[in-house]
């Protein structure tokens, strides 16, 4: 009986293979192979596939074109005999020029601001709105062969215009741009708030406004760099490590070096308690283009809310704001969750306007420089939002007592001689007991990557 089982348990065991071979085998297999290597054979998408969700937003217009051929041996080796021709048509938008076509897409900004009219010449759009889509086409042409790369129609128009405006009378420049909100979390700064208040997949402890930090408390997300980089380094060391693996090891062993020098020696805007707007990096470059630590406003509906340009983005993106304003604007944002998604907000720009040096955030600062350059482009008809602390002041220390003549060195029986080196669990946020997050990964079940996929060093202070 075991016997006659196990002869029956063979023949079911090699019917199963045999199901599986010509279910993933090639539809033809001859009985001798030729000499040269074989070709890859390419990845097989599993599951059911649309197309059209594949394109996220994108409309796809498809069609079948059968132009007769030759016979079926010679078409089968034809490349060019079975064909997908993908092309990519992106309409490119033409941008407001006038009060009129500002006030289509936020009704209250001539009210608001009454001296944007006279600050506007016949032709006040400037370069940086043509180059801003150039970069968008310029990426869609290099990601057209990979389709889940290419930018979702709505990032591709996210911005209505850029303007160069001038106040007639006091000469202030402004750098005018409407578009939509997204949300920058970014930043850190140990000196302000000693514990990382978690982390996002794309979150940086970085931003492109910095100063030297003022205190010797240290970054809360410098243990987790420190921890990816002896990984990388282990990783390096390792003789089996292959010189492809070796040459990426080296470039993210530098940006990892350079991000724990930053870290130790500098502090950061925090995204949720600091008002900062983000411009791509090519908006940063030129005499009048918006330097980082600028002076500017956002204005959305009925609210004028002062800022700084805190940040610097991605060439091909316009429209971000840190958690702070967003929440002001929108109490459910999150750094996954935009504020605004309509081209309503108008971010207004006052370039040259940076203090040096940079320093922490002085909010009533913040508000007095902004009020006095709305001042200068005709004013404002509604007073400009006040900014709260919401950081609370650390606490304060408790003095030592002197000791008594009559004390001793020893301390009493049943306390520690080592005072708690932890800070108090009353400044600003409850102290987690678990180490801080590391920014590149996504969940704490995730190892982070050992090679950063940007650089979040930002520019030197000026």
């Amino acid at each position: 009986m075991l016997l006659l089982a196990a002869i029956f348990l063979a023949i079911v065991y090699r019917w199963i293979s045999l199901e599986r071979l010509q279910r993933f085998a090639p539809a033809e297999v001859t009985a001798t192979r030729s000499p040269g290597p074989t070709p890859t054979r390419p990845p097989v998408i599993s599951g059911r596939l649309d197309t059209a969700k594949l394109f996220n937003g994108i409309t796809l217009h498809a069609t079948v074109e059968t132009p007769p051929g030759a016979d079926a041996t010679t078409e089968r080796v034809d490349p060019q005999s079975y064909v997908v021709d993908l092309k990519l048509q992106a309409r490119l938008p033409s941008p407001n020029k006038t009060i009129e076509e500002l006030a289509k897409i936020s009704p209250q900004l001539p009210t608001l601001l009454p001296g944007l009219s006279a600050m506007l010449s016949p032709d006040p759009v400037s370069p940086l709105y043509a180059q801003l889509y150039q970069t968008k086409v310029k990426m869609l042409q290099e990601n057209l062969a990979r389709l889940d790369l290419l930018l979702s129609r709505h990032n591709f128009y996210d911005c209505q215009t850029v303007l160069q405006l001038q106040h007639p009378q006091s000469h202030r420049k402004a750098l005018l741009l409407q578009a939509d909100m997204d949300v920058d979390a970014d930043g850190s700064d140990a000196d302000r708030i000693p514990i990382g208040n978690g982390a996002t997949a794309n979150f940086k402890p970085f931003t492109s406004y910095r100063w030297p930090k003022k205190t010797p408390a240290p970054n809360p997300y410098l243990t987790a760099v420190e921890d990816r980089l002896k990984r990388a380094e282990a990783e390096y060391a390792l003789k089996t490590t292959t010189p492809e693996r070796k040459r990426e090891l080296r470039t993210g062993l530098t940006q990892l070096r350079d991000q724990m020098t930053a870290l130790t020696k500098f502090s950061f805007l925090i995204g949720a308690t600091d008002p900062y707007i983000v411009v791509p990096g090519a908006f940063a470059r030129g005499r009048d283009g918006a330097k980082v630590g600028d002076y500017a406003v956002v204005v959305f509906a009925t609210v004028v809310y002062p800022a700084i340009v805190g940040d610097i983005g991605p060439n091909d993106k316009v429209g971000e704001a840190s958690l702070r304003i967003a929440k002001e604007i929108n109490p459910l944002a999150t750094p996954n969750n935009r504020p605004v998604s309509d081209l309503k907000v108008t971010y207004l720009i006052f370039p040259g306007t940076a203090d040096a040096p940079f320093g922490p955030p002085d909010l009533d600062k913040i508000q007095a420089r902004c009020q006095k350059f709305v001042d200068e482009i005709g004013g404002a008809t509604v007073p400009l939002h006040h900014w709260a602390n919401i950081i609370p002041p650390p606490p304060t220390p408790t003095p030592t007592p002197s000791p008594s003549p009559t004390s001793t060195s020893s301390p009493a029986p049943g306390t520690s001689a080592i005072p708690s080196a932890s800070p108090s669990a009353t400044f600003a946020f409850p102290i987690p007991s678990l180490s801080p997050p590391s920014f590149e990964s996504p969940s704490p079940a995730q190892s982070p990557p050992l090679i950063p996929t940007t650089s979040p060093l930002a520019p030197p202070t000026p």
